[in-house]
């Protein structure tokens, strides 16, 4: 999460145009506290039953939690892009995601 706060203003162009929403099997008031520790600035949402996760094939059933996967949605609100999973040391995996963001917010 550390590489997405640091790279904020480039990836998701300091969030205009764009939402960054990272999603945790974790308790709310846990990703709240962690996030404001962190300086993160973006939202983050609990999926304490995994409901979401299931339903994205997002969902890990072997470790009970969400997997690294990363969804870009459009403003049109379908999925524009998809890693699965997040590959957050490869910077590649940043180049691309920064190329989609670019694109849809420019409306392209």
């Amino acid at each position: 999460m550390d590489a997405y706060r640091d790279q904020y203003a480039t990836l998701y162009n300091n969030g205009n145009h764009v939402v960054l929403l990272a999603i945790s099997v974790d308790p709310d008031t846990m990703l709240a506290a962690w996030a404001k520790e962190k300086g993160y600035p973006f939202r983050f949402l609990s999926d304490s039953t995994g409901a979401i996760g299931r339903r994205y094939g997002a969902y890990n059933f072997e470790y009970k939690m969400d997997d690294r996967s990363l969804f870009v949605i459009a403003p049109d609100g379908t999925i524009a892009d998809v890693q699965a999973p997040f590959r957050e040391i490869d910077p590649t995996a940043y180049r691309r995601l920064e190329s989609v963001v670019d694109s849809l917010s420019r409306g392209k």
